[in-house]
């Protein structure tokens, strides 16, 4: 996930809607068509999204008349102004990234929950790693170290420098490195880093070649720790509502599948990512509640205010449903 609004204003946001009109699929919640509505959703190809695959496999989006088409991007820097431009009916991104476009007036709305923490610390789905030769063993110790994020001001770093704050060190002396997760074991390995957020593959992967867990960040902020969202804009929520609602119930229905089926889960990722089989087995999976955790979300602002990743603090009646 690249930083989600760098370049990227409130009124050049607007511009793009204006320019590209209805953002609607096929006019208003697609009334008086013949056959199923078809929404084009953006997504990342992480574990994260594993049940609306899982959903659109098992026909839940077509029960309900959706035909889905989902379109993998990068992160929330291609996602977020694709779906209020219309390019995208729906999208997803992590929490951290549209409290950040909801604080700086982007019209984004969440509409459906997308991943959260194991609730287990230990054993969560990411963690702050370091090499198998580290000496660090604990988050307080990443002090005057290197930390790798994939996006900087963002739900990474601002994960770690609340694990650092709970185990008594000082976050303000974490040097914070961007780079993609995928490059993160071998900079771990390599002495570029010190410590990394590892997400699953990248946390299996570091484990795999003897890298050690020192803090499970995301827990450490919430253990029920709504980490990510499916998300509309304003103007596409308000235009079809009856295609939004069926939306967020065949997502509902996806996530609680998926919660209660992980080797379909597991199966489902050889479809859209490349994880190796090696590792399949070994993935510590995220939870799929049906619902975002409020009280975790208003954690994650308060957090995000306090780091200074806002220049006002959003309006969570605003994004959330």
């Amino acid at each position: 996930m690249r930083r989600l609004l760098v370049g990227l204003t409130a009124l050049s946001v607007l511009a793009a809607v204006t320019a590209c009109g209805s953002s609607g699929s096929d006019g208003k919640d697609g009334a008086g068509s013949s056959g199923p509505t078809t929404v084009k959703v953006g997504i990342v190809p992480v574990l994260d999204v594993a049940p609306i695959y899982l959903g659109r496999k098992k026909g839940f989006y077509a029960e309900r008349g959706i035909e889905l088409e989902l379109a993998p991007a990068q992160g929330g820097a291609a996602i977020v102004p694709g779906v209020v431009s219309g390019q995208f009916q729906f999208g997803f991104s992590n929490t951290t990234s549209l409290l950040v476009a909801r604080s700086k007036k982007v019209p984004v709305k969440a509409v459906a929950n997308g991943a959260a923490s194991t609730g287990k610390d230990g054993a969560d789905f990411a963690a702050i790693t370091v090499s198998k030769d580290s000496p660090l063993t604990s988050a307080r110790q990443l002090e005057g170290r290197k930390a790798a994020v994939n996006t900087l001001d963002n739900i990474c770093d601002t994960s770690i420098r609340e694990s650092v704050r709970k185990d008594g060190g000082d976050p303000s002396e974490v040097e914070f490195v961007e780079m993609p997760f995928d490059r993160m074991p071998a900079a771990l390995d390599g002495g570029q880093v010190d410590a990394a957020c590892t997400p699953e593959p990248a946390l299996a992967t570091v484990k795999a070649a003897g890298g050690k867990e020192i803090a499970s960040n995301f827990h450490d902020v919430s253990p029920d720790l709504t980490v990510a969202m499916y998300f509309t804009s304003e103007r596409f929520a308000a235009e079809n509502p009856e295609l939004v609602g069926r939306f967020q119930e065949a997502t509902a229905e996806s996530l609680r599948y998926a919660d209660s089926h992980p080797e379909e889960v597991r199966q489902i990722l050889t479809t859209y990512t490349k994880i190796p089989a090696t590792l399949l087995e070994k993935l510590t999976l995220p939870r799929y509640p049906a619902e975002p955790d409020r009280p975790s979300i208003e954690r994650l602002a308060e957090l995000g205010e306090r780091d200074g990743l806002f220049d006002k603090a959003p309006d969570l009646d605003e994004l959330l449903p």
